[in-house]
């Protein structure tokens, strides 16, 4: 196995599991009370499984891996709970600006994280402690961050009721998997829904592909078609990133506003096309560093815009009561939780040897997205989800 492709093999391994078992936990949650300690539970499981990657040393580079797999599923299943909030706490005209702000704040706050790290690991050689320990240390403090911010949020948060009642004989287990073959075959009352969900899963896996893979791209050797920047300066690079995606989402909240929804992810997929296709064929020559600093700009304007108005469109396409067993379906190619394009992004890297050559098989996605979302009826999703009786 080629060492560059095993992150992407992990991130495939975990959404697949994620596959099976978030649409389960987002029926069980639309009929229980335990929304927000389902959310607890397993954010907590994932920022322990990160801080522990504090262990990960030398030999042990299988359980960093493993611990990634844990992390990323139980990220994902606290994900639906928190999405499907967002229906409960912003009034339709007001959720691009909700999401697209909750983006916002979260890339500032990965970016506060990311200019310590930098500091404290560009400085640990002065106090006395050696690079590696510093990098663990780092890991670590993710963890940390993850679960103490969490512990914020969950002062604040209400309780949600069940949206329905529990069946007499049934448990919340046995009603997940009958609630999911049902969800299934209710999909045919929200064709839009599910064209846009189509649409979503292809054009934002190659978006999380290539959030994910752009550090193993810059850092990899000349000859395997990477940069081969220095980590200080990747580093750098990826704060740089964060701090603009801050700006980025607001400004794609506004964008929403003035042109609609669905107009301002088009725009941003065009941008998304057209980063890839400049990272295969650009990016040489002295000023390779500089042009990497460019790009990254454009990715951070529309990073955090492409998703945040994704997810409150997608919020106003669900019926009432089903709020997290549709966001488990969403969930599914979701931030950190896309499986296709880091398989194929590894599978292509490791037949040719070559990044670009795999950055270049992402480009799929995005057209395939481009070419989808223009026919989903957003008017007519929303009106479907409005009118929809499950009981008749």
């Amino acid at each position: 196995m080629r060492p560059d492709s095993f992150l992407p093999y992990c991130i495939s391994f975990s959404v697949g599991m994620q596959v099976l078992f978030l649409p389960i936990l987002g029926a069980i949650a639309d009929y229980s009370h335990m929304r927000k300690t389902m959310m607890q539970i397993f954010a907590t499981i994932g920022a322990v499984a990160t801080i522990l990657m504090f262990l990960v040393t030398g030999g042990l580079w299988w359980l960093g891996g493993v611990l990634f797999v844990v992390a990323n599923l139980a990220f994902g299943a606290a994900m639906v709970f928190y999405n499907a909030y967002l229906p409960d706490i912003a009034s339709e005209d007001e959720r691009d600006r909700v999401s697209s702000y909750g983006w916002a704040m979260g890339y500032m706050g990965g970016g506060i994280l990311l200019a310590l790290n930098l500091a404290f690991f560009t400085f640990s050689e002065d106090l006395g402690i050696p690079g590696d320990l510093a990098v663990r240390i780092n890991l670590a403090s993710a963890g940390i961050w993850w679960l103490g911010f969490s512990f914020l949020t969950w002062s604040r948060l209400r309780p949600r009721h069940a949206a329905r009642q529990l069946p007499a004989g049934d448990t919340y287990v046995s009603i997940g998997f009958k609630q999911l073959r049902k969800t299934i075959s209710e999909v045919k009352h929200f064709p839009e829904t599910l064209k846009f969900l189509i649409a979503y899963f292809l054009y934002n896996d190659g978006i999380q592909t290539v959030i994910a893979v752009a550090s193993t791209f810059a850092a990899a050797p000349l000859i395997q078609g990477g940069l081969e920047l220095e980590q200080s300066t990747l580093i750098a690079v990826i704060l740089m990133i964060q701090f603009v995606a801050f700006f980025g989402a607001l400004f794609w909240g506004k964008l929403a506003g003035w042109i609609g929804a669905k107009q301002s992810v088009v725009v941003s997929l065009v941008i998304w096309a057209g980063v890839v296709i400049y990272a295969y064929g650009g990016l040489k020559g002295p000023t390779a560093t500089a042009q990497f600093f460019i790009l990254g700009i454009f990715i951070a304007l529309v990073m955090g815009g492409s998703q945040a108005i994704s997810r409150s469109l997608f919020a106003q396409m669900i019926p009432n009561g089903k709020e997290a067993e549709f966001f488990s379906f969403y969930e599914i190619s979701e931030r950190g939780t896309s499986w296709i394009g880091p398989l194929v992004f590894g599978l292509a890297n490791q037949m040719f040897g070559n990044l670009r050559i795999a950055l270049l098989s992402l480009i799929f996605f995005f057209v395939m997205g481009l070419i989808l979302l223009p026919f989903v009826n957003v008017t007519k999703a929303i009106t479907d989800a409005r009118n929809y009786d499950g009981n008749a």
